[in-house]
């Protein structure tokens, strides 16, 4: 598996409006046409109006970048121009917790 977060803060409240309709667009296009992508989860952050968490899994890195370069995932990395101030990428590796079987 191929798993990242990624933070975005949002420039206010009209631009969180919009990048959220974008996050719905996009969602709906990733879920009918990447099989490789097995977990997509947006969320919203508490106490934080402007600020958006995703949570990606792919089957493995070839998944991933076959999710890069779709026409809606290239739309989406344009247009969230418009709305997002910054923004932070975290790439995930898997680890076992102390103790616990692997």
């Amino acid at each position: 598996m191929f798993a990242l977060v990624v933070k975005f803060d949002l420039f206010d409240q009209d631009a969180a409006d919009a990048f959220d309709q974008l996050v719905a667009d996009t969602v709906q296009q990733i879920i009918e046409h990447e099989t490789g992508t097995l977990v997509y989860a947006t969320h919203t952050v508490a106490d934080a109006p402007l600020s958006r968490i995703f949570y990606e899994v792919y089957a493995d890195r070839d998944a991933f970048e076959e999710h890069e370069r779709q026409p809606h995932t290239r739309a989406f990395l344009n247009q969230r121009e418009d709305f997002v101030e910054s923004f932070r990428v975290e790439f995930l590796a898997p680890a076992v917790a102390k103790g616990l079987p692997a």
